[in-house]
């Protein structure tokens, strides 16, 4: 305990050693040895105490070791990600072919196959209604078909923000061809029944302009409602809502010409739905030059933001 009380006071000496300087040489050489001295004193450690802790060369060398585990580690976390994010994938194929049959069997087929005598028989009004429901089930299948196209765009990671907004040209040129669906056969139908347009002769009766053109309303209607939700919720199908809506509406106008000799259509309103046809399928057309023009740009955004990664890599 005495020679541990020593060491100590000599390592409080050797701290607290004062720098003083001195003219004498003599004196100062005595207090270079003086210190020395102590020095030694204090690097003599006693029994109780320990070493001090020295760096060896072989653990700096082996350094290189750790971090080849742990960048071992973190590979096999990465590793195990991606193999979670392709059992989704996997999980997500069976959606390419299920979200088009559904929209095929809902919406094509009972238009393509069903025939017309079948549903318009008996009066007016059931006609309408028979008509209105194919149309929803039609509705039905597309609201299923954006949601597994939904689905199926979205990232990998669920982690990952995905917001997917249209360009302002987008939208009014979208919103132009909507209104201008509606108000072309409008105007004509109250322009024939008012007597403004005396060439509109003879008008049509109100269950007739029902059975051809209320189901094409509702569906307009209908397409406004589903492209707004999708412009709000930044969903990335925004580019294929209006090309599955205006495909099934030249469909339903084909089929307006076939209802119009039941209904004993005057030849004004046979032209209307011509004109109505010709003017969605060049909407139509302008869509999917729409779609293609994205599809470009995409391309080229990504071209050019790998292009600076790989300079930066060399």
């Amino acid at each position: 305990m005495a020679s541990q009380g020593m060491v100590s006071l000599t390592k409080s000496l050797c701290i607290m050693t004062p720098k003083v300087r001195l003219k004498n040489t003599k004196t100062t050489k005595n207090l270079i040895t003086r210190s020395c001295n102590l020095r030694v004193l204090c690097s003599k450690l006693s029994q109780w105490e320990q070493a001090p802790f020295i760096h060896d060369s072989t653990e700096e060398a082996g350094g290189g070791i750790v971090l080849e585990k742990t960048k071992n580690v973190f590979e096999s976390i990465v590793s195990e990600t991606e193999a979670e994010e392709q059992k989704i994938q996997v999980f997500k194929w069976p959606i390419w072919l299920l979200g088009p049959s559904v929209l095929l069997t809902s919406g094509m087929a009972p238009t393509l196959w069903l025939p017309l005598s079948s549903v318009y028989v008996g009066s007016k009004v059931v006609s309408v209604l028979s008509l209105i429901g194919l149309d929803c089930i039609f509705n039905l299948g597309a609201t299923l078909f954006l949601l597994m196209a939904d689905s199926g765009a979205r990232p990998k990671d669920p982690s990952q923000p995905c917001k997917s907004q249209p360009p302002f040209s987008y939208k009014f040129w979208n919103v132009f061809a909507l209104v201008t669906g509606f108000l072309i056969p409008t105007l004509l139908l109250l322009g024939s029944q008012t007597g403004l347009l005396a060439s509109l002769q003879p008008e049509l009766p109100f269950l007739s302009v029902a059975v051809l053109l209320f189901p094409y309303f509702i569906l307009l209607a209908v397409q406004t409602l589903t492209e707004i939700l999708t412009w709000s919720w930044q969903s990335p199908v925004w580019l294929v809502t209006p090309v599955v809506y205006e495909a099934y509406r030249v469909l339903q106008l084909m089929r307006g010409l076939k209802l119009s000799a039941e209904v004993n259509a005057p030849v004004w309103v046979v032209h209307m739905i011509r004109g109505l046809v010709s003017w969605w399928v060049l909407i139509l057309g302008m869509q999917l030059m729409r779609v293609a023009w994205f599809a470009g740009f995409a391309s080229r955004t990504t071209t050019t933001t790998q292009q600076p990664e790989s300079v930066a890599s060399e």
